[in-house]
């Protein structure tokens, strides 16, 4: 899916090339480094069979490094394809089983996100060096590398599809069309999985978890525009 993603990014970047509106463009490719906040507004419904249980998921917050390339069609109009992953830890809290498990936290070990996510934005480009933004897309997430901790005897995620909504600005840092440019951005992204734990040595069953990630990203860095 990154691979379409990127392809998709690519294909409206060599359509846009033979418009007069990017023939226009002298420096129509922008990239940006930041160093990024992945906080989880994280809620589950965790399940045996047909029994929900009670209790829910912590997943715990990540700063990592990330990385995006956007192409603009106009002064105004762009898009931007954002990659990063992250690791994140995961935990089962305030769990019940009746007859084995009360109030409990479960060590659900860890897993990496790989994110990428297509926005299309619009940038107002009327106040000097500080251009804002605003943007919206959509965003898959694939999880891997899964670390089943130290109860389970597996566990596994759905791959999620789902929107994003993007707002940022960035502050020309050499007053030129082109050239270095400090960035601040966030991002809302909707994110949903499901999640099957396989508890069959400690509890004799598999648990199923309908889990929303849905974090907020925020992020600092630098970009070049060429």
């Amino acid at each position: 899916m990154k691979h379409l993603l990127l392809a998709a990014l690519m294909a409206s970047a060599a359509w846009a090339g033979t418009s007069p509106a990017a023939e226009a463009q002298d420096n129509p490719w922008m990239l940006r480094a930041r160093v990024i906040g992945v906080l989880p507004d994280e809620s589950g419904t965790l399940k045996v069979g047909a029994a929900t249980l009670p209790g829910d998921v912590d997943i715990g917050d990540q700063y990592v490094p990330e990385f995006d390339i956007t192409y603009f069609f106009t002064k105004h109009l762009a898009a931007e394809l954002i990659l990063g992953v992250t690791p994140h830890d995961v935990k089962a809290v305030n769990v019940t089983v009746p007859g084995a498990l009360t109030n409990a936290t479960i060590d659900l070990g860890d897993v990496w996100l790989l994110p990428p996510t297509l926005t299309a934005q619009y940038h107002f480009t009327e106040m000097g060096r500080f251009k804002p933004y605003v943007g919206a897309g959509v965003n898959a997430t694939f999880f891997f590398d899964e670390d089943k901790g130290k109860v389970a005897d597996g566990i596994s995620y759905d791959s999620s599809f789902g929107p994003a909504l993007q707002a940022g600005f960035d502050y020309d840092l050499d007053g030129e069309p082109g050239g270095w440019a400090f960035n601040a951005d966030i991002k809302k992204i909707w994110i949903n999985t499901d999640v099957t734990v396989d508890f069959t040595t400690a509890l004799g069953a598999k648990v199923k978890a309908d889990v929303d990630i849905d974090p907020l990203v925020i992020g600092v860095g630098l970009g070049y525009k060429f």
